[in-house]
């Protein structure tokens, strides 16, 4: 027995010997392939993640061969037509790892349903449905954007990495009306009056601009399909379909067959049918607030369904997700949204978040008036919903830091802000947002600069948002935790995170001295905790309350070392 044993321990010294002699010229590649499990015990926190915002027809051509479709030709606005972005664009992303380095855990995508056909000019250049706000048809995919196969793919892809699928959806208003496109029956929209914004029925109860037909969401009265949709779907092969599953829907629900019905089931079918997390909710505020209940009630209950179907899928636990776009919402407003003459509680009508249009103003102060204002407020007034923050966006003109002068310091303020984050495609690579010729929000929507990462600067700012991205992703307690200043000078914090038996806690350095620093920690982490920073991968002792790191770097991320 005793000569077996010593057998077997010389073949383990033999072969442990020879793979490291085999590896040793690549352990950058064996620590990149086999890193610490992430995974294990970190819960997912809504009210924490970090989400990446990206227009789908400009992030990433995957497939130049649905660049052009429906005759779609005519000259445009600078950067108002299609350009080639779509969804295998970004599947590609996602297998590559873009989307993990960055530290991202869910994707917000514009909507990919079909658009009108024909271009339009809304007084800023003729222009196409590239941005997917104008709808044709809720029921069948943009060829534009990809097939109905590519969103299902990618969609798994993510959900392979951890990474969660918000889809972008519109209930308020169809596309504009066309040469190619007719307008919907008048039982579907209202036409007139324009929204003047003044009070709450001039808000809700009329279309958004000229030519944008609004759904009439308000409406219980049945009303029957389109006959241009009908025509639509037999050409299509599948009238019978549609309508068949349309049967069983308004059989199980009992809803009456009104304009925002039809649509809600049109929606909520890509969560049934391909397992999507969440819907961000364009132009909340434009229409009947009940309608939002409708529409999370459906989702949640497809979401459910799905994961039923799909046990082998399932990620965890969490519920669906829906966030909303009210514009102008800020987070000091709480849960309500002040029309002048009433208030709504949107956190009441199906959302769990909206997006905060203030932190872009709130960048502008120092770091602990921000970091306290959004604790303070997301466990009192916001206890138990969440905001998602942002700084610039698709649609507001004033983002902050439009000249990108600042990318370090946006991104220091973006992704350590309690609540959710929401990255703008090109936050973490300073794209342009100052494109010469064009007009209103479309300076904001250039083309993703993917040729930028040749720049020496370019990749520095991208790894500094990679550093703090993936902080972010592994610790609840940067969005979700309680804010705590731990050191003024130089400006210390920690955070801390409590959900049943897990715990977090980490502690953050900023506008350090470069070189040796000492960083206040007392009354966090005890004498002789040992911390990793993540940002210099350091690890350090805790002594006399401080911990001492001597590295050219301005920011640290601290955690407790495993």
């Amino acid at each position: 027995m005793k000569r077996i044993l010593v057998f077997l321990c010389l073949m383990t010294l033999i072969y442990g010997c020879k793979r490291s002699s085999d590896t040793a010229s690549q352990p950058v590649i064996l620590q990149k392939e086999s890193p610490p499990i992430v995974k294990k015990t970190i819960p997912f926190r809504w009210e924490g993640a970090n989400i990446y915002f990206l227009l789908t027809d400009r992030f990433n051509n995957g497939n130049p061969e649905n660049d052009i479709n429906f005759n779609r030709t005519e000259e445009t606005g600078p950067l108002r037509g299609f350009m080639g972005g779509d969804i295998q664009g970004i599947t590609q992303k996602i297998e590559e790892g873009y989307f993990t380095d960055l530290g991202i855990n869910a994707i917000w995508f514009t909507p990919v349903v079909e658009q009108i056909h024909g271009s339009t000019d809304e007084g800023t250049g003729n222009s196409y449905g590239y941005h997917g706000y104008w709808a044709k048809d809720w029921t069948a995919l943009d060829p534009n954007f990809g097939s109905r196969k590519d969103l299902e793919k990618m969609v798994r892809k993510a959900h392979d990495r951890g990474i969660r699928v918000v889809m972008d959806v519109v209930l308020n208003h169809t596309g504009p009306v066309t040469e190619q496109d007719a307008v919907w029956p008048a039982e579907w929209v209202i036409t007139e009056p324009i929204c003047t914004f003044q009070d709450y029925e001039s808000t809700t109860s009329c279309t958004l601009v000229a030519n944008l037909p609004d759904i009439r969401t308000a409406t219980d009265e049945a009303i029957d399909l389109p006959d241009a949709l009908l025509a639509k779907w037999k050409e299509e092969g599948r009238l019978s379909m549609e309508l068949d599953e349309l049967q069983l829907f308004f059989d199980r629900t009992g809803y009456p067959r009104a304009p925002r019905f039809y649509i809600i089931k049109w929606l909520t079918d890509y969560v049934n049918d391909l397992g999507i997390d969440g819907f961000r909710v364009d132009t909340v505020k434009h229409a009947d607030e009940k309608a939002w209940g409708e529409l999370y009630k459906e989702a949640a209950y497809a979401f459910e369904s799905w994961k039923r179907k799909h046990q082998e899928q399932v990620l965890d636990n969490t519920p669906f997700f829906m966030v909303g776009e009210v514009y102008n919402y800020g987070i000091s407003g709480g849960r309500t949204f002040d029309f002048g003459d009433k208030k709504v509680d949107y956190f009441s009508n199906g959302f769990n978040s909206l997006i905060n249009f203030e932190l872009k103003t709130d960048a502008k102060k120092e770091y602990e008036q921000i970091f306290r204002k959004y604790s303070n407020l997301l466990h009192t007034k916001l206890n138990g919903v969440s905001v998602l923050n942002y700084l610039t966006s698709h649609d507001d003109g004033e983002p902050f830091d439009k000249d990108r002068k600042k990318p370090i310091y946006a991104a220091n303020v973006l992704l350590l802000t309690p609540g959710a984050s929401q990255v703008y495609y090109g936050d973490e690579t300073a794209r342009d947002l100052t494109i010469e010729g064009t007009v209103g929000d479309a300076t904001l929507r250039s083309f993703m600069n993917w040729g930028d990462l040749d720049s020496l600067k370019t990749k520095e700012i991208l790894a500094h948002w990679q550093k703090l991205g993936q902080f972010r992703n592994h610790h609840p307690a940067i969005g979700a935790g309680k804010h705590k200043r731990l050191g003024k000078k130089p400006y210390v914090f920690g955070r801390s995170y409590i959900d049943g038996e897990f715990k977090d806690k980490v502690a953050v350095g900023l506008d350090l001295p470069k070189g040796k620093k000492s960083l206040w920690v007392k009354g966090f982490f005890g004498d002789g905790t040992l911390l990793f920073d993540t940002y210099s991968q350091t690890t350090v002792e805790v002594k006399n309350g401080r911990v001492t790191l001597d590295n050219p770097y301005e920011v640290a991320l601290l955690e407790l070392a495993n």
